[in-house]
C-alpha cells in the first residue's frame, strides 16, 4: 500500500467544522496509523488486515472463516479473496467440514504460525514505537475510548 503524502501546512485549507467530525477524524487517524505501519513494517509484505486475520486464526485454530469475517467486520467476498491470498502465500489452510459443506475452517500453516510469532510484538507495538503527538497516557485513553465507542473489549494488552 502506498503511503499518503503529508500535505505541506501552507497548502492546507481550513477544514472548519469538518475538523470536528468524528468520522473524518477517525479516517485521518487511520491514514496516519497505516502510513506509520507501512513505514515501519512494510518490509514484511503484510497488510494490517492480513495480519489481523492471521492473528485471529492463531488464537482460534480451526475457526470458521465467516466468524473471522464477522469479528473483523470484513465483507464475505473480501474475506474470501483475503484468505485465498494468505493461502497462496503459504500462511493458511482451508478445509470444508463434513457437518457443514458451506463453511470453511481456517488454520495456520507452520509458516503462518512462524509469521505471527515473528511479527506479533512488532505489529502490536509499532504505533507506540513511532514518533507521535500523544503521550502513553493519552494513547491508553484513546484506545479505551475507541473500545467503548466500538463496543469492543480489550481482551489483551496494548503494552507500551
Amino acid at each position: 500500500m502506498k503511503q499518503t503524502p503529508k500535505p505541506d501546512p501552507k497548502d492546507m485549507l481550513d477544514l472548519g467544522r469538518l475538523a470536528g467530525s468524528l468520522g473524518f477524524l477517525l479516517r485521518m487517524a487511520q491514514l496516519e496509523i497505516f502510513d506509520s505501519f507501512h513505514a515501519e513494517l512494510g518490509v514484511h509484505d503484510l497488510k494490517p488486515g492480513e495480519f489481523s486475520v492471521l492473528w485471529l486464526i492463531s488464537q482460534y485454530p480451526g475457526v470458521r472463516q465467516g466468524k473471522v469475517a464477522k469479528s473483523l467486520r470484513i465483507k464475505q467476498a473480501h474475506m474470501t479473496k483475503l484468505v485465498r491470498i494468505l493461502e497462496e502465500q503459504g500462511y493458511v489452510t482451508r478445509a470444508i467440514p463434513d457437518d457443514d459443506r458451506r463453511s470453511v475452517l481456517l488454520n495456520l500453516t507452520e509458516m503462518g504460525s512462524a509469521k505471527v510469532a515473528e511479527l506479533g510484538d512488532d505489529f502490536f507495538g509499532y504505533f507506540f514505537a513511532t514518533k507521535n503527538a500523544l503521550t502513553e497516557t493519552e494513547i491508553e485513553t484513546l484506545v479505551s475510548l475507541l473500545q467503548k465507542y466500538t463496543g469492543l473489549t480489550g481482551g489483551g494488552s496494548h503494552e507500551l
